[in-house]
């Protein structure tokens, strides 16, 4: 089934009134309809191949061992995983088959090119799936040994209510909705600010069977040479 069609060009957006007196971050950037539906319709086959080659995993908290509410896989010379008697990391092995992670898509790297702003190629990308229901806790993306380079997010799916704050979990949070096709950026000034997923929208979107949300977010994890 084909996805919905988006009503206006690719754009950088900022919250409206509604999200006041709270300000979008430095360096955030939200670019609304970045895939068209054909784009966004050929990127979930690449990423269904890669799931096929690295299957969805249920990731645990460290030490409690409590489950996450999305499952996720990866993709690229290296993939984040977490577990309970490990924690956070990245290796370059999927955490339940052994097996090297697949390449990263190429659309993927050309979003890569054409947004990041930056030297080098992404080592790693996160395919998180929620399903209704599903969220993210507020966190930092800090695992990673650049900080130059951005963390770079392609929605696909059911729209999302995403949260952006500072670097501090207690400054004030901005909410804005993505859609399928959106893609955000968090670089500069807010590249470790807090952020996640308040809550899915079901049936905002018929491109994924069966519904949900799918999020593709880039990352260099080691330092540019």
């Amino acid at each position: 089934m084909p996805p919905a069609k988006r009503k206006s060009p690719a754009k950088i957006s900022s919250p409206g009134p509604a999200d006041a007196p709270a300000r979008l971050p430095e360096g955030f950037q939200l670019i609304t309809g970045a895939l068209s539906p054909a784009d966004q319709k050929a990127l979930l086959s690449k990423i269904n191949d890669v799931i096929l080659s690295a299957p969805l995993f249920q990731p645990r908290m460290p030490r409690t061992g409590q489950p996450f509410s999305v499952k996720m896989t990866n993709c690229g010379p290296l993939g984040w995983v977490s577990d309970k008697e490990r924690g956070y990391r990245y290796q370059p092995n999927h955490l339940e088959t052994g097996h090297p992670w697949p390449p990263i898509p190429e659309p993927l790297l050309d979003l890569w090119r054409a947004h990041a702003n930056c030297t080098g190629l992404p080592e790693a990308c996160l395919i998180n799936h929620y399903p209704a229901g599903a969220k993210m806790g507020s966190h930092r993306d800090q695992d990673e040994h650049e900080p130059r380079a951005p963390v770079l997010s392609v929605s696909l799916g059911d729209e999302a209510v995403f949260h952006v704050g500072g670097p501090k979990r207690s400054d004030p949070k901005v909410r804005v909705t993505l859609r399928s096709g959106d893609v955000c950026l968090l670089a500069g000034p807010s590249r470790f600010a807090y952020h996640g997923i308040d809550r899915i929208l079901p049936g905002t979107s018929d491109l994924i069977p069966g519904g949900g949300r799918i999020n593709l977010t880039l990352r260099r994890v080691t330092p540019f040479g």
